[in-house]
């Protein structure tokens, strides 16, 4: 039975990462959900808005389709925003930025629609406006068509709140979430990353086996809604993990100050006792003992860290340790470098779409067991 009072929830994502976040929401039991260029849309009420922003390790942000009315010039949309049931959402008390894009419309100025919604919101409700807003509302005029959304998360969800040490080219923690479930990574076997530096697949893995929440540690915008429910909400926020992880998560690097800035993380993170990291060359890397599992790595590609010549040495180092030393793991490899992948000598059976990760484009190479 569809419920009622549901709106449109879009949960965003870097291009190429639809299918694998859509994987993530409909395994959360969000309902009626379909893959968009950037993201995944479902159904859903406020309830779902706030689950969505605690509970999907994937998702970068969350919008909330608060309504939507044609128009067709702009004295049409200064009318229309200005009976728009603003005080439903906002409050008066805290400030709106507003953002206009315009497609295939009438309407075409965004500068001057951003001012009459401004204005509307300003004089009808009473709440000030401006680019330093609390608040995001996102307004799309397409086909005449000008549609609201609030921006529920404010900071992007990579933010978790308990990372304090990021290292010299940091993997986002919703790209790397997302990457470990293109791997088929689900918590239950081990995970090594022989290049850990700041320990972001690490952590993401020991959270994910433990059940723990990735938004547990932060704020969100949507807490200085309207409608916010604090005891609603509190409820459904847990600090605590859910079960106890069956393997340990491994994190080595070189450099002594990123394994000291990992140990902090995990530390913060509440996952120090399922994870450690230790300072080693890669050639002197080793299996864990137990069952094979999954090795991540994001090594540097060349663009932004190292010499792309002197890294083609890196790679087939890698490879060699892998082959020799990881019999019966997967592997998972990011890179923005076709060429350094190959250099592996690793028997790739899949390659990701390209993503865009910090100005670069990126893409996943994947093995089946060595």
């Amino acid at each position: 039975m569809r419920r009622k009072n549901t709106f449109e929830i879009f949960v965003a994502t870097a291009p190429g990462l639809e299918p694998a976040l859509g994987r993530e929401v409909r395994e959360k039991g969000f309902e009626r959900s379909s893959n968009l260029a950037g993201g995944v849309s479902f159904r859903g009420d406020w309830n779902d808005v706030w689950r969505a922003n605690l509970e999907l390790r994937g998702a970068t942000r969350v919008l909330a389709r608060i309504g939507a009315f044609r128009a067709m010039h702009l004295s049409q949309l200064d009318k229309r925003a200005r009976t728009f049931p603003w005080g439903d959402i906002l409050r008066p008390d805290v400030s709106v930025r507003v953002e206009v894009s315009s497609r295939k419309s009438k309407i075409y100025h965004q500068g001057a629609a951003a001012e009459r919604i401004e204005k509307a919101i300003s004089e009808e409700l009473g709440a000030p406006t401006g680019p330093d807003g609390e608040i995001t509302l996102k307004v799309r005029i397409e086909d005449n068509l000008c549609t609201f959304s609030i921006d529920t998360s404010g900071e992007s969800l990579h933010k978790r709140g308990h990372k304090i040490y990021t290292g010299k080219a940091p993997i986002r923690e919703t790209l790397a979430a997302l990457l470990l479930r293109q791997c088929r990574f689900d918590g239950s076997e081990p995970l090594v990353d022989p290049m850990c530096g700041s320990g972001t697949f690490v952590i993401e893995a020991a959270e994910l086996a433990a059940g723990l929440q990735p938004g547990r540690d932060r704020t969100f915008a949507f807490q200085k809604l309207a409608n916010f429910d604090a005891d609603a909400f509190q409820a459904m926020r847990r600090s605590e993990p859910t079960h106890e992880p069956e393997h340990l998560f491994f994190g080595f690097d070189r450099d002594a100050g990123s394994v000291r800035g990992a140990t902090k993380n995990a530390e913060r993170a509440g996952v120090e006792k399922h994870t450690a990291f230790s300072e080693q060359a890669l050639s002197h890397l080793e299996t864990p003992s137990g069952a094979p599992g999954l090795v991540m790595v994001n090594p540097p590609y060349g663009a932004r860290i190292g010499d792309r010549k002197s890294l083609f040495s890196l790679y087939g180092t890698l490879g060699k340790m892998l082959k020799s030393r990881f019999p019966g793991w997967r592997v998972g490899i990011v890179t923005s470098d076709g060429g350094l992948a190959k250099a592996t000598g690793l028997a790739f059976i899949e390659t990701g779409p390209p993503i865009a990760n910090g100005g670069l484009r990126v893409k996943l190479y994947q093995t089946g067991p060595i």
